[in-house]
């Protein structure tokens, strides 16, 4: 791709068209984001706008595809997903931002250019401008395509809609919603009033999450070199929904716990934070670079673990035979719950998806429930939103296990598990279920 001399606007477009591409194809946003930082120097002047640009497209990419398959007088073909990609990017300029329309449009072109297809220039300026001409044709289609009204995949309306019949257009909502930017107070270096005060000083206003006594809500997310304190510790950025899971493990001074699936390492780090008199946390990942990541957090916070890299099922890799008091299980699932922070899901993740990540869920729970100590308790979390990866995961795991009892996590919450709703009480969408080894 060539670097445009003076448009910095269309290098970000072209870009951000380059990294949406990689998505389609299967790429994690954060990665594509990640390796366009490390190997394309000249986009950190931009990062801004092609984090909005990308972050923005793959929120609406459902109804951006809608939209433009309107206008396509044919389909682009597989080697053009860029000059597609840059399609999309144009069209949530025109609806979602506050792009002037004919700045949109012309930088855009201006994009297409830069990826040596000389036809792209004019499929991409003529399907932008027929948007900008018949908005009433793409209000029709808002109306009778579900993927463009609400910005989802069908299978996946399909499935909230199943699953949430009172609460299934809130759930959606809430996804194509801009997450919150949520703080985790180190309590046991700073007070969180102490800590509101610090950040008000730096110019940076939040308010105290209402359920989470760590927990603060920043009115407007700024990068973490802004936050006082970071690199010394004193604040983490996680969702109020995931520092739950140390609040509800509820580890005691003197016990043994086990992280299974540890990366990136901010619930573990939570859990180090509130006891710290802790026997010892041994946290595994199977990733070696995702462990790395672990490593980092722990560092960054001054605190201690053993890091081990291994598939925490397989006992016969790593376990000692000493067994846990309290096991936090994590586990991989289809991060439905989690959409409005990681909108690249609704590209990546497919129903058939499903099920092979719900028999990865029960082989961890079967894998490290043999190392559980007689009385002690796991607790499971996901942050789906699907049955089977939350409650009937839960139930299966019961039926097999007739050492096993489901405890409610909070009073008045069903023993099989909480399920917590993106958006509610500005919290991520996550699954908790306790599990008592009887």
């Amino acid at each position: 791709m060539r670097t445009p001399a003076n448009d910095s606007g269309a290098l970000a477009r072209a870009l951000a068209a380059q990294v949406i591409a990689r998505v389609a194809a299967g790429r994690y946003l954060d990665a594509a984001l990640e390796e366009l930082w490390r190997t394309r120097p000249e986009a950190a002047a931009e990062r801004s706008l092609i984090q909005e640009l990308c972050y923005g497209t793959l929120r609406w990419h459902p109804q951006l595809a809608a939209i433009a398959g309107l206008f396509l007088t044919r389909p682009l073909k597989a080697r053009d997903a860029d000059v597609y990609a840059l399609l999309l990017l144009g069209l949530y300029q025109l609806r979602h931002m506050r792009v002037p329309p004919h700045a949109a449009v012309d930088a855009t072109v201006e994009a297409a250019a830069q990826f040596g297809k000389r036809w792209a220039k004019g499929v991409i300026n003529a399907c932008l401008r027929a948007a900008l001409r018949e908005p009433q044709r793409i209000e029709d289609a808002l109306a009778t395509s579900p993927e463009a009204r609400y910005g989802h995949p069908a299978w996946l309306i399909d499935r909230m809609r199943s699953e949430y019949p009172d609460a299934w257009e809130q759930i959606l909502a809430a996804n194509n919603a801009r997450p919150p930017m949520t703080l985790r107070v180190n309590l046991t270096r700073i007070g969180r009033t102490e800590y509101r005060e610090r950040l008000a000083a730096a110019g940076l206003s939040a308010r105290p999450h209402a359920l989470v006594e760590s927990a603060l809500v920043l009115d407007t997310p700024v990068p973490v070199e802004r936050l006082p304190g970071f690199d010394e510790g004193l604040v983490s950025v996680q969702d109020a929904a995931a520092q739950l899971a140390a609040i509800w493990l509820a580890a005691q001074p003197g016990e043994r716990v086990l992280d299974a699936c540890a990366a990136p390492g901010g619930k573990a780090a939570h859990i180090l934070e509130r006891t710290p008199g802790l026997t010892g946390l041994t946290a595994i990942d199977i990733d070696p670079a995702r462990l790395e990541r672990v490593r980092d957090t722990l560092a960054r916070l001054r605190l201690d673990a053993r890091l081990v890299l291994a598939d925490a099922a397989n006992l016969d890799d790593w376990w000692d035979g000493v067994p846990f008091d309290r096991i936090l299980l994590d586990a991989p699932c289809s991060a439905t719950g989690v959409i409005r922070r990681h909108p690249d899901i609704k590209v990546r993740r497919h129903p058939e998806d499903l099920a092979k990540l719900a028999e990865t869920q029960a082989r961890l729970l079967d894998g490290v429930w043999p190392c559980l100590a007689p009385g002690g308790k796991l607790l499971y979390v996901t942050c789906s939103l699907l049955s089977e990866e939350n409650r009937l995961q839960v139930e299966r795991f019961l039926a097999r296990r007739p050492d096993a009892a489901a405890e409610p996590i909070a009073a008045g919450a069903p023993a099989t598990g909480r399920q917590i709703l993106p958006g509610e009480d500005e919290m991520d969408g996550f699954f908790y279920a306790c599990l008592r080894k009887l």
